[in-house]
């Protein structure tokens, strides 16, 4: 099978999603912002204070381009969208898969983007960037799950069913 790429915002529910997605379906599961954290020897949040934005969307991108994964369930970092090398790379070898969520979920649902490791500009606000990278989900995504008032559960039932119709 395909590799299934999640995207979306912070707080959308990739990973949450990616593992009991690759669980039903017997596949592995990988998170490139946990590999990208692995291969760097730190945190995401120490990376973008350190080494800076634009330092840490480039070893994002280069964490994605290394990647070799077949068979498995990708949840990727919010701001691997702004990288259309490493979103090419994940489409040929998958189907991308939108998260989406509203603004109103997205503050409900985040509440550590201090240290989470989101790539917010110094006065940037999160509501900037999610007009920023919506039009980015929506052009790479090959499937649009709306998950802004479904539960976990909904989401993955939501997901289960569209990959069942392109088979």
């Amino acid at each position: 099978m395909k590799n299934i790429i999640l995207i979306g915002m912070p707080s959308s529910g990739k990973s949450t999603v990616g593992v009991v997605i690759a669980k039903y379906l017997g596949m592995d599961f990988a998170d490139t912002d946990v590999v990208l954290q692995t291969q760097q020897n730190r945190q995401l949040q120490d990376i973008i204070n350190k080494d800076g934005i634009d330092r840490f969307l480039e070893i994002e991108e280069s964490t994605i381009l290394s990647l070799n994964c077949q068979n498995t369930v990708l949840a990727t970092g919010g701001s691997a969208v702004y990288s259309e090398k490493a979103m090419n790379s994940l489409k040929r070898n998958g189907i991308v898969i939108y998260l989406n969520i509203d603004m109103k979920a997205v503050n409900k649902r985040l509440k550590n983007i201090k240290t989470r490791g989101v790539v917010l500009s110094p006065g940037e606000t999160l509501e900037k960037i999610y007009r920023k990278r919506k039009p980015l989900y929506e052009r790479y995504a090959d499937i649009t799950i709306d998950s802004s008032e479904k539960t976990i559960d909904e989401t993955i039932d939501s997901i289960l069913e569209r990959l069942a119709s392109l088979s």
